[in-house]
Formats: C-alpha cells, sequence, structure tokens
C-alpha cells in the first residue's frame, strides 16, 4: 500500500516538507538506531560535507555506514579519515574490492546494517542532491504513520527538483517514472526514488540480501517487492538538489538495465 503525503498539496506540508528547517523529534524516537547506508564512488569531495550534515541532526543514535566501491580518487582513505575524526560508533566503512554498482553496494551496506542492529536504515546519495534535514521529518513521517517505508520523492505535490537539470534530464526521469508506474502499476509516484527510510524489519520482509538488481532498477525492484508483501508505503515531498561536486555514475548500462527491469519483475511474477 502506498501513500502520499503531499496529497491535496496543503500549504502546511508543503512549508515544512521544503522550509529548511530541522524537525526536532522527542524521546525514545530522537535516539532510536538510524543507520545510514552510503555507497560511494569518486566521491572524496562530497562525503565529508554529507557526513557532518549527517552527524549534526538531532538525532543521537544516527550511524553512518560508507561502502566504498575501491574508488580511484581515495573516497575510501576519506571515509576512514572521517571514522577516526568522529569514531567507530558512528561511522563505519565498508571497502569493496572494485567497482560493481550502487545496488551491490546498497544490498552489501543494508545487510550490514541490520546485522549490526539497526532499528531504522536509511539509503541515500553521496552527492547531495538528497538533504540530510529531511532524515528527522521521515522519521516522524514512519512513526507517526505507521509505515514500514518512507520515501523522499520528487513527484509528489510539494516537491521540486533542481532548477541546474537541464529539460531533457527532467523529461528523462519524468518519462523513466510514468514507464514504469504505466508497467507495475505499484501507486507509487517516485519508482525511481534513492532517497528513504526503512524499518529494519521491512529489509528483512522483502529479504534485500537476495536483491539482484543495480541502478535505478535497484530502486523499482526494491518498491516492487515492498507492493507484493503489502508494506505500507508513503511518499515525502523534497526538494531534489543537483550535485555539489563530481559527474553523474548514470552510464547507458544502467539506463538499459533499468528499462528491462519492470518486464523482468512482470515475469517473475507470472
Amino acid at each position: 500500500m502506498a501513500m502520499d503525503v503531499g496529497q491535496g498539496c496543503g500549504m502546511a506540508l508543503r512549508g515544512q516538507a521544503l522550509s529548511g528547517e530541522v524537525v526536532e523529534l522527542p524521546e525514545p524516537w530522537r535516539s532510536a538506531v538510524v543507520t545510514v547506508v552510503l555507497p560511494t564512488y569518486n566521491e572524496a569531495a562530497n562525503l565529508p560535507v554529507i557526513v557532518a550534515e549527517l552527524l549534526s541532526l538531532p538525532l543521537t543514535g544516527l550511524r553512518v555506514l560508507v561502502a566504498d566501491d575501491n574508488s580511484p580518487d581515495g573516497t575510501g582513505t576519506v571515509a576512514d579519515e572521517l571514522a577516526e575524526k568522529y569514531g567507530a560508533d558512528k561511522i563505519t566503512v565498508v571497502h569493496r574490492p572494485g567497482k560493481q554498482g550502487l545496488g551491490r553496494a546498497y544490498v552489501d551496506g543494508m545487510t550490514r546494517a541490520v546485522a549490526a542492529g539497526a532499528d531504522f536504515v536509511v539509503q541515500m546519495d553521496s552527492d547531495l542532491s538528497h538533504s540530510p534535514e529531511y532524515l528527522p521529518q521521515m522519521l516522524g513521517t514512519l512513526l507517526a504513520t505507521q509505515a514500514d517505508v518512507v520515501i523522499g520523492s520528487r513527484y509528489v505535490c510539494g516537491a521540486s527538483l533542481a532548477s541546474e537539470w537541464a529539460w531533457h534530464r527532467k523529461a528523462l526521469s519524468g518519462f523513466a517514472n510514468l514507464y514504469v508506474r504505466a508497467l507495475l502499476r505499484l501507486g507509487v509516484r517516485d519508482v525511481t526514488a534513492g532517497f528513504k527510510m526503512w524499518r529494519a524489519s521491512a529489509l528483512d520482509t522483502i529479504d534485500v540480501a537476495s536483491v539482484r538488481s543495480n541502478g535505478y532498477s535497484f530502486q523499482v525492484e526494491m518498491n516492487y517487492r515492498s507492493v507484493q508483501h503489502g508494506l505500507k508505503i508513503v511518499e515525502l515531498p523534497i526538494h531534489f538538489a543537483d550535485r555539489r561536486e563530481g559527474e553523474s555514475k548514470m552510464s547507458l548500462k544502467v539506463q538499459l538495465e533499468s528499462a528491462m527491469m519492470p518486464f523482468s519483475l512482470r515475469r517473475r511474477a507470472r
């Protein structure tokens, strides 16, 4: 079951979602164990910034897990330095043998986070296109609605996209969502979103360790499995910013895999 928190486009909700103010949660929720999984490949410039923003949030139980695919720009070394700076109780670094794709890094990081005792697991980009300030609001929404997963959505009422995006990039993103929604009918507006907060129990339910897809198709399969298992999905409007530094990892191979994933999922369901 999917639900759009922005339904009706109320002005109060829109202001809350996009105002830039960090939501303060009461105890015991502010000290819940929340692990943020950051997959990295050549994010040496962005990683210190996003880690600092994450660890400054009013969530005392927040942890960061960096899954680095042996970045040639030294991101893994930067991650180790950050772990030394903030402490091993705040940052865990997983050094992976090479570039194996976004999905593989997420599966590795999420399974480790759940095994280490996380109550909630966050997936988000390391390039600062997803603002950490939304995390307390996402946690509050998840708890208030008794959802299994909250999506930081670009395509619900009150959300917005980076003004720096060229028209063709916006068109491609919008088309990809329409295409997948038309084929799979998941009831989710932003089916390719990479900004989500999961209950650890939900990741166990969908058996995240068995997910094999990559790139945007990883996001689609995660949503598909959630719907198939009857999990409650809530979409929260966000502003999706342009990356701060570096280049996009979107390749032709990733785009083709994403295009084929809906057909693959439909075949499996027969």
